[in-house]
């Protein structure tokens, strides 16, 4: 990306619902430089909750430092990081430092349509162990393409200064010296400015959670083309894996409308005969024995009090109902095929 000249300077930044990219963007802001913020959303994204007081969320912040900020998705190819990153897994399955290299080529391709000057993160040295040592910041400017051009505000001053800094765009005097996982500096900035009423810790990436991670997991040993639109049946209900076939199960009425609602064409639906009780899908092989196990999940899981019940069944919202009785039993039982 070339380093023009001209009066006003452009700024793209990557900004979550955090903190950090926050002011970042305040700091430059500060320095009359123009920014737009790029945010991208996906199913394993929680950072919302960092600005859960606020009625606008992310866009709110931002509006109060005039920064207009642009959604993208992440698409189909990001499971296929997720399988098989090149820098590896964190502690479970978030694949840190291809998320960031992902991100920031994607960022870079926006940037070169509206002509921005530089692109610019919220990362702090040393911040996160995996992904913001000195060794992986270094990695994620290189394998995107931007060696000595991906500016990081917060923790400039600690780092080789980038093309920007040292043709005079960006003053690096006015930069910071963060480091480490402490936000005094950043709350003081974000008080002293007036652009946070209240602050709640970002909630980060689902894929750092153990369960969930074993839920992605098998649902990559199972799924020969993953896609995004899947994840969202990862993150409601109980989740079995019997046989072939994935069973889940509604935990309360909002998911269980929830479950009616996203439920593909080819997937099965089974309820509690006339007996307050949770909504079941089935995915994939569905057998005789699938149905048979799915059922006393069903009815394990409803109000039904006796021992042997009746579960009704069907293969879509507009076929007949089918009946299979079966017993009741413990949720030992089925606790192996718990995921």
């Amino acid at each position: 990306m070339k380093v023009p000249k001209k009066d006003k300077i452009l700024g793209l930044g990557l900004v979550s619902g955090g903190l950090d990219s926050l002011i970042a963007s305040l700091i430059l802001k500060l320095q009359d430089i123009e920014v737009v913020g790029l945010n991208f959303k996906s199913p394993f994204c929680i950072c919302d909750k960092a600005y859960k007081n606020s009625q606008c969320g992310l866009n709110l912040y931002y509006e109060k430092l005039g920064i207009k900020i642009v959604t993208q998705q992440k698409q189909d190819d990001y499971i296929e990081l997720i399988r098989n990153p090149k820098y590896g897994h964190g502690r479970n399955l978030n694949p840190c430092i291809d998320c960031r290299i992902y991100i920031i080529k994607k960022a870079k391709e926006y940037g070169e349509k509206i002509k921005a000057d530089f692109i610019f993160t919220g990362e702090v040295l040393n911040q996160r162990p995996k992904s913001q040592n000195l060794t992986a910041l270094k990695i994620i400017e290189e394998e995107s393409g931007l060696q000595d051009k991906l500016l990081r505000p917060l923790s400039a001053r600690l780092l080789k200064p980038t093309i920007f800094e040292e043709e005079g765009l960006v003053d690096r005097s006015k930069l910071l010296a963060i480091k480490g996982r402490s936000r005094k500096v950043q709350l003081e900035l974000a008080k002293k400015y007036d652009i946070l009423d209240e602050y709640y810790a970002c909630g980060g990436c689902l894929l750092t959670d153990m369960s969930f991670s074993n839920r992605m997991r098998d649902y990559l040993k199972y799924t020969k083309y993953p896609k995004m639109k899947d994840i969202i049946f990862l993150k409601i209900g109980r989740h079995f894996r019997y046989n072939n076939s994935k069973i889940i199960v509604g935990r309360d009425e909002i998911e269980n409308r929830t479950l009616i609602q996203i439920k593909k064409p080819e997937d099965w639906i089974m309820e509690a005969t006339e007996i307050v009780g949770p909504i079941t899908i089935i995915q994939g092989k569905i057998d005789d024995k699938v149905l048979e196990f799915a059922a006393k999940i069903t009815l394990r899981y409803s109000d039904f009090k006796g021992k042997v019940g009746s579960v009704i069944y069907r293969n879509n919202l507009e076929s007949l109902n089918r009946h299979i009785i079966v017993e009741k039993e413990k949720s030992e039982v089925f606790e192996p095929y718990n995921l």
